[in-house]
């Protein structure tokens, strides 16, 4: 009975681990999709009904379709042509991952940037349905 109880929870126990890769496995998808400046691409790893927290829409979740995501991030790609994005950490816990980035980037003169940011990404199957990103606006 003992046997059968512990092959039960190694069997959980991996479950989890494998879903938690696949999800840094996406996460880290999104990141290179973001830093090659492939927005389509970056786009694809989201649900089509993903909910968003972001200082740039607001205070609230809101939903933002494929076409809203690539038009958003080849806006700032306009403004910042050589923006990309640096992971510091990334954790994964059941189906989020919470990952550390800082962001930079320049305008081609005097403008440049760089901004830490923390994002928490929520998944279900396989995608990413909630993105939570918090960073100081001012």
């Amino acid at each position: 009975m003992r046997w059968l109880i512990a092959v039960i929870m190694i069997a959980v126990v991996s479950g989890c681990n494998r879903e938690e890769q696949q999800n840094i496995a996406l996460t880290q998808k999104m990141f290179a999709a973001f830093n090659a400046h492939n927005w389509q691409e970056m786009a694809s790893c989201y649900a089509v009904d993903a909910q968003y927290l972001d200082p740039a829409y607001g205070q609230n979740f809101v939903s933002k379709t494929h076409p809203e995501i690539v038009a958003k991030y080849f806006e700032m790609h306009q403004m910042f042509p050589n923006i990309k994005d640096s992971i510091v950490e990334m954790q994964a816990v059941k189906n989020q991952v919470v990952v550390q980035f800082v962001s930079s980037g320049s305008s081609g003169d005097s403008i440049q940037f760089r901004l830490p940011i923390c994002t928490v990404l929520t998944f279900a199957n396989g995608k990413i349905v909630k993105d939570a990103t918090y960073y100081n606006n001012q």
